[in-house]
């Protein structure tokens, strides 16, 4: 397979060495020997700091859809009612993923180039519909947005909802995440985006009120939640762990928290602020629309006009350059930039901009 020099592809990043070392370790049967346990902690505690909690934080063995799918099964049953707020193709999914559990879902809806703003319309679909679970999207990576959760949040407690859900495995790292100041019970992650990880992990927040919710649940499966509970203190995992894949996440999470939260988030911001505007000023149109809240972790850019994809994409490949795509109504309008992570670093971004002016 071809590799290119300027990786922009928003997930899976770029992996340094660093990272990738963790996995060339021989480590032995993970179950047998203390030191599996010791990592695990320390991973979780790693975790807890970046995604802004003192609430357990459970990691699993699977890309992030893993914990998209496991915090919808763990905690909700067949006829529950679930409120899905949709500002892109992983908001309105998660609704479509509910559906396909027999979860009675409603959706409140924007445009895909719009993040949450509509606050009224919210608010009353949450008192008319009495929802058990609220669901939503921190950064849309096919649309370069990042909604506001706070608000959320304080709509979550007004209204004594008892679950929020979201969707955070593209901003975190790249952006603040405060899981319990916002009131979110299930903060979802994955290794792949600003954890600068292979797609071999992910993890979510759990709060005191959703353990006691999965254990009325009691749902059964390798994304079960409820062995998890005691797993950090007796090593007795639902599955055989992967030691290389939590050794890569620790990894990953100490270089993040080495360089320091605000560090990170401002690097992104930064960065991010700079693409932007670089683009703008190449004449190429931005997605998200001006009054939309765009993310610090990913760029999305309309295809210009009167030009193809496959061939627009062939030229920036041509040139060593690959982004992505996107999805759904997306695919083939819009391309996006995903410094996040590894990937935001100002030189590469530099290279990365130079081959979509000499394209344009």
């Amino acid at each position: 397979m071809k590799t290119y020099p300027i990786p922009m592809v928003p997930g899976p990043v770029k992996v340094p060495q660093r990272v990738l070392q963790a996995y060339l370790t021989d480590y032995g049967a993970a179950d047998l020997e203390p030191e599996f346990l010791s990592l695990y902690n320390q991973t979780e505690a790693d975790l807890k700091q970046i995604m802004g909690t003192q609430h357990s934080v459970v990691i699993m063995t699977g890309e992030g859809m893993l914990a998209l799918w496991a915090a919808l099964k763990n905690f909700m049953k067949p006829g529950e009612r679930l409120l899905c707020l949709g500002t892109g193709v992983f908001g309105y999914g998660i609704g479509d993923m509910a559906r396909s559990l027999g979860i009675q879902v409603k959706t409140v809806g924007l445009p895909y180039n719009q993040t949450l703003h509509n606050w009224d319309e919210i608010e009353s679909a949450i008192a008319d519909f009495r929802p058990k679970m609220i669901t939503a999207v921190h950064c849309e990576t096919p649309s370069g947005t990042l909604n506001p959760i706070a608000p959320l949040g304080k709509l979550k407690e007004r209204y004594e909802v008892p679950l929020l859900y979201v969707d955070a495995v593209a901003s975190l790292g790249g952006a603040p995440v405060e899981s319990d100041a916002w009131h979110v019970d299930l903060m979802l992650g994955g290794s792949q985006k600003a954890l600068s990880v292979p797609p071999a992990m992910s993890f979510f927040t759990v709060s005191p009120a959703a353990w006691e919710i999965a254990k009325q649940v009691n749902y059964a499966g390798y994304d079960a939640l409820l062995p998890f509970e005691t797993a950090p203190q007796t090593g007795y995992f639902p599955y055989t762990p992967y030691w290389q894949g939590l050794a890569a996440l620790r990894e990953g999470t100490q270089m993040l928290l080495e360089e320091g939260l605000p560090a990170s988030f401002a690097r992104h911001q930064r960065l991010a602020e700079m693409t932007r505007q670089r683009l703008v000023e190449m004449g190429y149109s931005l997605f998200p629309a001006p009054e939309a809240v765009p993310s610090p972790t990913v760029t999305a850019v309309q295809v210009p006009e009167g030009v193809e994809w496959a061939d627009f994409d062939r030229k920036l490949r041509e040139r060593g350059l690959v982004v992505g795509g996107s999805y759904g109504p997306l695919a083939g309008k819009v391309f996006r930039l995903g410094h996040m992570g590894s990937q935001a670093d100002p030189d590469l971004l530099e290279q990365a901009l130079a081959v979509l002016k000499a394209v344009r």
